[in-house]
């Protein structure tokens, strides 16, 4: 279990959990192209594979705000019911393709009304179509269970509608909250009535933090506004020194603060450098709980199975650093332990056995 140069087939088969990654930054490119054909939207070409080649190099800017213009034509042709169901289907069969037991899928139903739906009515769509998804991935042997995070969009005023759906839809697959969009300029304490909300009506949240603004984002999603895990959080580095943890550091990693960290994602902002020089690495190895995401799969031109790939390949990890990141993750899941309990020794561990 210690060699670093494992077989793509064996980490395909290797069962994955997955926190932090987008609804509308993983579509299939095909899906995109035949539905933009039928809401009559322009892509920059109709052509699948040559789209898929187009949001890769769109995303490998090094500028977050770029990133995520790029995603203007996903969310066009996520405006309709038809659309939405079908996205949201095809996302949990593609995570079960993959491998992956657990996900958490997070978007922002304030997107997704330009076509007349209303904010209930796409969180209900959505929830359909990952049951449907999941229905089918567990009559196919691969099943996979899939929570959702409702996110609330940091530099617009619905984050608290948001929040409040997150609140109604609990009982009905939803199983946390988030905040996304351009980081810098945004911080998280302009939502604090949401967050505060949320923990009065104890629905669990992350923030995204900690990628394109430092230290101050981190500290606000925690110390100001509770966050229980925190997206992304690279610059957490910015207070470790020669190893020595600052107090904020120390906080996150001896709270068991769950770092989502995507590796590729963070490479395409220019949040990280590369592989090899990525944090989840040094800072797995301070013992912090980082977990391994894939951020937007379609965005990034990734899987769990690649980014798990890349970091054997480029960082020397081995199945047990791959085992551990995912036991994490279902550690700092949001639901029930019962439930994460049995995922980690019913599946995970077993599966881990087996594939070796």
């Amino acid at each position: 279990m210690t060699a670093t140069r494992v077989d793509a087939d064996v980490i395909r088969r290797l069962p994955k959990a997955v926190l932090h990654d987008h609804l509308d930054g993983g579509l299939r490119p095909e899906t995109v192209v035949e539905l933009a054909e039928a809401v009559g939207h322009t892509l920059p070409t109709t052509d699948p594979d040559e789209l898929a080649a187009w949001y890769y190099e769109a995303a490998n800017s090094g500028d977050l705000v770029r990133y995520i213009a790029t995603f203007e034509h996903t969310l066009a042709v996520m405006q309709t019911r038809e659309g939405l169901l079908r996205t949201a289907e095809e996302y949990v069969l593609d995570l079960a393709a993959d491998g992956v037991v657990y996900g958490e899928v997070r978007y922002a139903p304030e997107l997704n009304t330009a076509g007349g739906l209303a904010l209930s009515e796409v969180v209900e769509t959505v929830q359909e179509g990952l049951a449907s998804g999941m229905a089918k991935a567990a009559a196919a042997g691969t099943p996979v269970r899939v929570g959702t995070l409702l996110c609330g969009m940091r530099m617009f005023d619905r984050v608290r509608e948001a929040a409040d759906l997150a609140v109604a839809f609990r009982d009905a697959g939803v199983v946390g909250f988030d905040i996304a969009g351009a980081e810098d300029g945004f911080p998280p304490a302009d939502h604090l009535d949401a967050f505060e909300h949320l923990r009065r009506e104890s629905v669990p949240f992350t923030i995204h933090a900690g990628e394109a603004h430092g230290l101050p984002s981190i500290h606000q999603a925690l110390q100001v506004c509770g966050a229980q895990r925190i997206g992304h959080g690279v610059r957490i580095t910015d207070d470790i020194v020669d190893g020595k943890l600052g107090r904020l550091a120390g906080w996150v990693r001896d709270r068991r603060v769950a770092l989502e960290m995507c590796p590729t994602s963070n490479l395409q902002t220019g949040a990280a450098t590369s592989i090899a020089e990525h944090p989840i690495t040094a800072l797995k190895d301070l013992g912090f709980r980082v977990t391994l995401n894939t951020d937007n799969r379609l965005v990034s031109g990734t899987t769990m199975t690649r980014e798990m790939s890349l970091l054997v390949e480029e960082a020397g990890w081995t199945v047990e650093d791959l085992r551990t990141v995912t036991v994490n993750a279902l550690k700092s899941a949001f639901i029930p332990f019962d439930e994460r309990k049995a995922l980690i020794e019913d599946v995970v561990l077993p599966g881990y056995a087996a594939a070796l």
